[in-house]
């Protein structure tokens, strides 16, 4: 089914020169987080350079051998998010309502989802520690990493004060002042290739549609595309995000939702296989391999967060 739905790009290259242009992003961001919840961003301040080396240094992780990356392994149990995650142990899956068909439901949480990921935070989060692969196993990654991850935070600032201006909050800094940066996930994400009868047949899917928890998340993603999300305006289509090369996609989460007090929209997306020619690869038909990494804004833990 087709859509008209388009998501809005916002160009932050004027972000530090005068308060006008300021102003205008900020209205430009917060109208996009209203209408659609997703908005391309350009122009921020992470460098090409930052965002090829960010994807190289996750290529070279996730091309480690297994036993290797199972050196850094998720904890168990819910509470911890950090480590190695391997094909099929998280499952993604949206919370529903006691009126929604209950049978399909546990049909699509018993579908396993075919990615594997690596969670990092910051260091100084004692109730969240994390898990880095031995330094001999891959040097520098760890000292890039924790550089990427601050990095992240702050253009994840400087949206968390266009937000604010946008909504006409006398503080620019009143959601930003609940964030540390200590409380945010850094994700690494590796879909590997499949064969594509397994995707069409429903054994398994890449990351099925959900929203996301937390404030805001900043996603970076290859060429390969793949990435949905849903037409608000006509429940159940979802429409491709399209990757543009160097911009974040930029998401509100369920809690700035509430915050906001519905003012600003967490959509529903997900992680499929695009539909274009060259999706597949080889004459198995094998699914191209894709890379993304998400960053996930959360207010600190002991923070009050009121309806805005």
């Amino acid at each position: 089914m087709t859509s008209s739905l388009q998501i809005p790009l916002v160009d932050f290259a004027k972000w530090t020169t005068d308060e006008s242009s300021r102003r205008q992003i900020a209205h430009d961001l917060v109208s996009a987080c209203k209408k659609v919840g997703f908005v391309y961003i350009i122009n921020h301040s992470l460098s090409e350079s930052l965002l090829d080396e960010a994807f190289r240094w996750s290529r070279l992780f996730f091309d480690l051998p297994q036993d290797d990356k199972l050196k850094a392994p998720h904890p168990e149990g819910w509470a911890v998010h950090r480590g190695y995650s391997w094909p099929g142990l998280e499952k993604v899956s949206q919370a529903m309502s006691a009126t929604d068909d209950q049978e399909r439901i546990q049909h699509l949480r018993e579908i396993p989802d075919i990615k594997e990921s690596y969670d990092i935070g910051s260091d100084q989060n004692a109730s969240q520690p994390n898990q880095w692969i031995p330094e001999e196993g891959l040097p520098g990654f760890r000292e890039f990493m924790t550089r990427f991850y601050w990095e992240c935070f702050q253009v994840g600032g400087d949206v968390l004060r266009a937000l604010a201006i946008g909504m006409g909050l006398d503080n620019e800094t009143y959601l930003l002042e609940k964030h540390s940066g200590h409380n945010n996930q850094l994700r690494l994400l590796n879909y590997p290739p499949v064969p594509a009868e397994i995707f069409e047949t429903e054994r398994a899917v890449r990351c099925p549609a959900h929203t996301d928890w937390s404030s805001i998340t900043l996603l970076f993603q290859d060429d390969c595309g793949g990435l949905e999300i849903e037409d608000v305006t006509d429940p159940g289509n979802f429409v491709p995000a399209v990757p543009v090369k160097n911009a974040i996609i930029m998401n509100v989460g369920d809690l700035l939702q509430r915050w906001s007090n519905d003012h600003l929209r967490s959509t529903s997306h997900r992680v499929t296989v695009p539909p274009s020619s060259d999706r597949f690869e080889g004459e198995d038909r094998m699914t191209r391999r894709r890379f993304s990494i998400p960053y996930f804004l959360s207010p600190d833990p002991e923070s009050v967060i009121e309806c805005i």
